[in-house]
């Protein structure tokens, strides 16, 4: 995925790093909810900062949450995830500035799109995109017009560009869409007095990532031959950098002058998100997370996926959160209740203790009683493949023990409703790192080496 915000949950911490979740899976699922399952390529870090700034600025109602079912990106758990018109506003915008972005690696030749057949299949499914986009776009009263128009104008602006120009001519059609897509979440959220400063904000996030996009291939475009804005301006890197760390204080003030109902999301990924991002691409040592020294690592023996202990509470970094790779074979703790409802998987909802759980009422073996209220406290489960079957003891004859039962329903990776059973035991060795090692196993940022 594509995207300047990559926030790492040991900085976000554990409420905000779940709403940031929600709001990138919701964004992945609006795109396939809207249009369709290989829109969800479309998905990007960037994007949900739309959905973000719409729900920031409206009251929260009961529907402002969904339950998702398990998903590989998240380590096969079950996740709340945002839902509504944000999340579909982001989806659009999302499916069309990427249909902008295939046709401009197509127009460098980059890749795979150099040969002709990719190319022109690439081609099609970027004006498949854009008419989608359209259509979705006039169902929440958003133009996408602006859009097209503003990519439209980008080829002529770079032919006309050349030694001694401006950057900011060149990063006027991204600032105008990303202005445009800012300036409606107010509309969405009944706050036509954000539009204005919304839109404000917009404009120079648009020229940031124009910039900072331009500065992560330089390198690369000076060596095919492609065309970028810095090279063929002759700007120096000391000048990119001061207009992108104008942007960020821009966006800083413009944030300032709109209201929100909880901002505190918004503020954290358009302040000290968007200064790390600039960090980063100039200076690719900047590793902020890094400047306290680590304890010494030791040897991790994985557990196998899908595997939890029957008791003990599963070792933790950073602000609670487990590596990424201790959340994809299943031993890292979920964080807190889910907005849906839905207990956290792996912890007790009677006693809060770590460990097995029972497939049927999802509470731990000493507080179990399915045998005495059977049907009772049923909770969804994860289903993880053949559940080992060889693995744990069974708790009966029937095959319900510690992972079996019937498949759980819900919108994970593969989407639909989940169906089938999975019989076998969750039993097994625990696992996972303590040691403050990658914080996400799709690498959603690289403060971790």
């Amino acid at each position: 995925m594509f995207g300047i915000i990559r926030p790492c949950r040991h900085r976000l911490g554990e409420s905000m790093r779940v709403e940031w979740m929600a709001h990138l899976c919701g964004l992945c699922l609006a795109l396939r909810s809207e249009y369709g399952q290989f829109a969800r390529v479309a998905t990007n870090y960037d994007g949900l900062i739309v959905s973000v700034l719409t729900e920031a600025q409206s009251e929260r109602a009961g529907d402002w949450r969904r339950g998702a079912g398990p998903c590989p990106l998240r380590g096969m758990r079950s996740a709340d995830v945002a839902q509504g018109e944000g999340a579909r506003l982001a989806a659009t915008v999302s499916l069309v500035l990427a249909a902008a972005k295939i046709r401009d690696h197509v127009a460098d030749g980059d890749g795979v799109v150099a040969r002709r057949p990719v190319a022109l299949a690439a081609g099609r499914i970027a004006r498949g995109w854009d008419r989608a986009g359209a259509v979705g776009g006039e169902r929440l009263g958003f133009d996408t017009a602006v859009l097209l128009d503003a990519v439209g104008r980008q080829p002529e602006i770079e032919r006309s560009t050349g030694m001694g120009g401006s950057l900011l001519t060149v990063t006027e059609p991204t600032e105008t869409a990303t202005a445009a897509a800012f300036a409606h979440t107010a509309v969405l959220a009944g706050r036509p007095g954000n539009a204005e400063p919304l839109a404000e904000a917009g404009r120079l996030f648009g020229r940031l990532a124009h910039l900072l996009d331009a500065v992560e291939d330089l390198d690369a475009d000076e060596a095919s031959g492609a065309w970028n804005p810095i090279a063929v301006t002759g700007a120096d890197r000391a000048e990119v950098r001061r207009l992108c760390d104008d942007a960020v204080h821009g966006i800083r003030l413009a944030l300032a002058e709109a209201e929100f109902v909880d901002g505190s999301l918004v503020r954290a990924l358009l302040g000290g998100e968007l200064e790390r991002a600039v960090d980063r691409v100039f200076d690719p040592r900047h590793r902020h997370h890094h400047q306290q020294r680590r304890p010494a690592r030791g040897l991790r023996v994985l557990p196998w996926p899908g595997r939890r202990t029957a008791t003990g509470t599963p070792p933790a970094t950073g602000e609670g959160a487990a590596c990424g790779v201790g959340a994809l074979t299943g031993a890292a703790p979920a964080g807190p209740a889910m907005a849906s409802g839905r207990p956290p998987e792996g912890q007790c909802r009677r006693c809060h203790a770590w460990g097995r759980l029972c497939g049927d009422c999802r509470l731990c073996y000493n507080c179990c009683r399915c045998d005495d209220d059977a049907g009772q406290d049923d909770g969804e489960p994860v289903q993880f493949g053949d559940g080992n079957r060889n693995s744990g003891s069974s708790r009966d004859g029937s095959g319900r023990d510690g992972s079996g039962r019937d498949g759980s329903g819900g919108d994970g990776w593969f989407g639909g409703q989940g169906g089938g059973n999975s019989s076998g035991s969750s039993g097994g060795s625990g696992g996972g790192s303590g040691d403050g090692g990658c914080c996400n196993p799709c690498k959603c940022c690289d403060c971790c080496d």
